[in-house]
C-alpha cells in the first residue's frame, strides 16, 4: 500500500477497514457524545446483565487452562526453537511486561479502587473491619491472577505460533491449527482488523484517563491555575511526543529503558508510603488480605451476585467491567507481551506472566489501599472516603497525609508520564505490527502516523466528552473477543498435541547401533581428550568427507542435498529443502565443555592439562538437542544421518502432523 510517493509497510486489507472503522467510531462519539454514549452505554448493560456468564466462565477457563500447562508435559517446551535463548534479561522483560499490563491504571485505581468499594453503599451495613477486608479482598480479586491469566492465555498463543511454527507475530496466527492457509485470506484479516481497533480502542479510553488524572494532580500542586482542556492539550502532545520518539527508538531502546525506570521508580515510592505510613498495619492486612484472597478464590471466581439483588449493579460496574476490559486490552499486551518473550519456556512464560505480577499488584494495592483506609479512620476523619467518587484527585490528596506531600505529588505525576509514555509507544509499535502483519521493518513515518492519530483523536473526545462511549465501544467488543480467545486455547493444545509427538518419536527399530568394529581406535578415542584443532579436523575431514558422499547418494535417487560449512565456530551441515516447518538439517559443530577439577587431578584417568575440551556435537534443523558424535566412524556418521532423516520422513509424511505444512516456515533458508 502507498501513500502518494511514501513507501509502506501497511497491509491494506487491515488498515484501511480498520481507520475506516476507527475514525467513524471516534466522529460519531465525538459529534454526537450524548446518543452515541447512550446508544452504547445500552448494549453494554445488555451484555453485563444478561450475558455475565460468558465473562466469569471464560475468566475462569484462562487461569483453570494456564494453571493446567504449567503442571503439564508440555509446560518445558520452548516459545521458539529448542536451542533458542531469550532476547532480554529477566528483571527488563518482567518490568517491560509489567508495565505494558497495568500500567496508568495502577496509579489511578491503587487508592480509587479499595476507597470506592469500602465507601459503597454495598457494604454500607458492614462494620469498618469488614468494609475494609471486602475492600482489599475485591481490589485482589480484579488486579491478580484472573487479569493476568487474560493477557497470558493471548501471549502465549502468539508467542508460541510465532516463535515455535515461525509464523507472523499475529493474532491471525494463532488460528492456524484450526484454519490452516485461510489465515492469510480475509479470515485473517478480519481477525487483525479486529485486533487493531481494539487495540486503538483500549488505548485512547486509558490514556484519556492518564491525562485527566496528570491535569488534576499540576492543579493541586498549584502548577496550573484551573484543569483546563488547554491543558490537556499540552499535555497529550508533549506525551505522544516523547511516545514516538521512544517507539521511534525500537523495544531494545525506548520500551526497555523506560520500562526498567518505571519500575525502579514505583518500588521507590511504594517503600516510601510502607516505610512512613503505618507500617506495621500494612504488613499485618497485606499478609490477612493474602490469606483472605486464597480462601475465597473459588468463591470469588465463580460468584455471580445472583441471590443478592443489591450487589448486582456494584457486581456489573466493577468484576464484570474489569474481565471485559482487561479482555479488550488483552490483544494489545499480549502482542508486547509475545513480542518480548521468545526463548522462555512455557512454565517460565505462566510464572512469569501469572505469579510475578499478581504479587507486586497485592502489595502495591494493599500498601497505598490500606494506608488510604487507614488515614481515612484515624487521620482524616473520612474525609478521603468522601473524595470516592472523584478518582482523579484521590492519590494526591491521600500523599497530603504523608510526608513531603508536594515532592511526592511530582514524583506521581512523573511515574504517571512514564507509564502513560511506556504504555503509548508500546501501543504504537503493536498498532504498527499489526497493520504490517508483523513487517521486520517499517519506515519511521507510520509510527509518528500512529501517533498523531491517537493523539489528535485523544483530543478530540477529551473536548466533546466522548470518551465514555468509546469506553463502552471498548467495553462491547470484549465479548466476542472473549470467545476468540477460548477458541485459542482449542488451536493450542492441538498444536501442543502435535509438537509433542514431534519431539517424541523415536528412531525406527531397524536402526542397527554400533556393531563393535574398530573398537582399537574407538577405545583411543574414549580415553583422549580434544584439543580446538583436532576437532575442527573431524569436522573439515570426516565429517565433511561422510555428507559429501550422502550428497552424491541423495543425488542419485533424485534428492537434492547442500553441504553448508560456517567458521566461528566451525560446523558443517547437510541441508535438504522441504516445504515443511523446517528444512532436514543434520550438522556437527565444535563445541567446548570445562572438565571438573577432580578429573584433572585424577591418575587413573585420561591426562588432561587445562579445564576446557572440545567435542564435535551434532545440531538438528527443528532444534533438538545433539550429543557428542567424536567417536563417530565416516560411516557411523552417515547411518546416524540417514537414521534422523528417516525420522524426518516418517513424522513429516503422517496427516496428523498437516499443520506443521507452511509456505512461511522456510523463507530465507533457501
Amino acid at each position: 500500500m502507498k501513500f502518494k510517493n511514501l513507501k509502506s509497510t501497511f497491509n491494506k486489507g487491515v488498515t484501511v477497514p480498520s481507520l475506516i472503522f476507527i475514525i467513524g467510531t471516534c466522529f460519531l462519539s465525538a459529534l454526537y457524545p450524548k446518543p452515541t454514549e447512550n446508544i452504547l452505554n445500552g448494549i453494554k448493560q445488555f451484555i453485563f446483565v444478561n450475558l455475565n456468564w460468558v465473562y466469569v466462565w471464560a475468566v475462569t477457563l484462562f487461569v483453570v487452562f494456564l494453571v493446567y500447562l504449567l503442571f503439564s508435559k508440555y509446560a518445558n517446551i520452548k516459545l521458539g526453537a529448542n536451542d533458542s535463548k531469550p532476547e532480554y534479561s529477566f528483571f527488563s522483560w518482567i518490568s517491560m511486561l509489567f508495565a505494558a499490563g497495568m500500567g496508568i491504571g495502577l496509579i489511578y485505581f491503587s487508592v480509587a479502587e479499595p476507597m470506592q468499594h469500602y465507601s459503597s453503599e454495598v457494604f454500607a451495613d458492614n462494620h469498618y473491619v469488614s468494609r475494609a477486608k471486602q475492600a482489599q479482598l475485591y481490589t485482589f480479586f480484579h488486579w491478580g491472577v484472573h487479569a493476568w491469566a487474560i493477557y497470558g492465555v493471548v501471549g502465549l498463543s502468539l508467542s508460541y505460533f510465532a516463535y515455535r511454527y515461525r509464523l507472523p507475530l499475529s493474532l491471525r496466527s494463532c488460528f492456524y491449527p484450526l484454519l490452516k492457509d485461510k489465515i492469510n485470506g480475509k479470515w485473517g484479516n478480519a481477525i487483525d482488523v479486529f485486533a487493531l481497533c481494539c487495540t486503538f480502542f483500549g488505548l485512547t479510553t486509558t490514556l484519556g484517563f492518564g491525562v485527566v488524572q496528570i491535569s488534576s494532580g499540576l492543579n493541586i500542586l498549584h502548577i496550573t491555575a484551573e484543569n483546563s482542556f488547554t491543558n490537556q492539550v499540552i499535555i497529550v502532545i508533549s506525551l505522544i511526543a516523547l511516545s514516538v520518539f521512544s517507539a521511534i527508538s525500537g523495544v531494545d531502546k525506548g520500551v526497555k529503558i523506560l520500562s526498567n525506570i518505571n519500575v525502579m521508580s514505583v518500588i521507590v515510592l511504594l517503600l516510601f508510603v510502607l516505610i512512613l505510613g503505618p507500617t506495621v498495619y500494612l504488613i499485618g492486612s497485606f499478609t490477612d488480605g493474602l490469606g483472605n484472597y486464597i480462601n475465597n478464590f473459588f468463591n470469588l471466581t465463580f460468584n455471580t451476585h445472583v441471590y443478592e439483588k443489591n450487589a448486582l449493579p456494584w457486581f456489573y460496574d466493577w468484576t464484570i467491567l474489569y474481565w471485559a476490559w482487561w479482555i479488550s486490552w488483552s490483544p494489545y499486551v499480549g502482542l508486547f507481551i509475545a513480542r518480548i518473550s521468545k526463548g522462555r519456556t512455557i512454565r517460565e512464560f505462566i510464572l512469569a506472566v501469572l505469579v510475578l505480577p499478581t504479587l507486586f499488584n497485592f502489595i502495591w494495592m494493599s500498601v497505598f489501599g490500606n494506608s488510604a483506609i487507614w488515614f481515612d479512620l484515624n487521620v482524616a476523619n473520612g474525609k478521603l472516603s468522601q473524595l470516592a467518587s472523584d478518582p482523579d484527585a484521590l492519590m494526591f490528596r491521600f500523599l497530603e497525609y504523608m510526608p513531603l506531600s508536594t515532592l511526592t505529588g511530582f514524583f506521581v505525576i512523573a511515574i504517571i508520564i512514564i507509564f502513560f509514555v511506556t504504555s503509548a509507544d508500546s501501543g504504537i509499535f503493536v498498532m504498527n505490527s499489526i497493520a504490517t502483519k508483523n513487517s521486520t521493518k517499517s519506515p519511521k513515518w507510520q509510527i509518528v502516523f500512529w501517533g498523531i492519530l491517537l493523539a489528535v483523536l485523544s483530543l478530540l473526545l477529551l473536548n466533546a466528552g466522548g470518551l465514555k462511549a468509546l469506553q463502552s465501544m471498548t467495553l462491547i467488543t470484549a465479548l466476542p473477543f472473549s470467545i476468540i480467545v477460548l477458541l485459542f486455547i482449542v488451536s493450542l493444545m492441538k498444536g501442543l498435541i502435535i509438537d509433542q509427538k514431534y519431539y517424541d518419536t523415536n528412531f525406527s527399530a531397524s536402526t542397527v547401533p554400533w556393531s563393535g568394529e574398530f573398537w582399537k581406535e574407538r577405545l583411543k578415542n574414549i580415553v583422549s581428550f580434544k584439543d580446538n584443532s583436532s576437532v575442527d579436523h573431524f569436522i573439515q575431514v570426516k565429517t565433511k568427507e561422510a555428507f559429501t558422499d550422502l550428497q552424491q547418494e541423495f543425488a542419485a535417487n533424485g534428492i537434492e542435498a547442500k553441504i553448508n560449512h560456517y567458521e566461528s565456530p566451525v560446523r558443517t551441515e547437510i541441508e535438504i529443502h522441504q516445504g515443511v516447518v523446517n528444512n532436514f538439517i543434520y550438522g556437527v559443530e565444535n563445541r567446548i565443555k570445562t572438565v571438573s577439577e577432580y578429573m584433572i587431578n585424577e591418575e587413573n584417568l585420561p591426562d588432561l592439562d587445562d579445564k576446557k575440551t572440545h567435542y564435535p556435537r551434532s545440531y538438528f534443523g527443528d532444534g533438538r538437542e545433539g550429543y557428542d558424535v567424536q567417536y563417530f566412524t565416516k560411516n557411523e556418521l552417515i547411518s546416524d544421518v540417514l537414521k534422523h532423516y528417516e525420522r524426518f520422513l516418517e513424522i513429516v509424511s503422517e496427516e496428523r502432523n498437516e499443520m506443521f505444512i507452511s509456505s512461511n516456515a522456510n523463507q530465507g533458508k533457501k
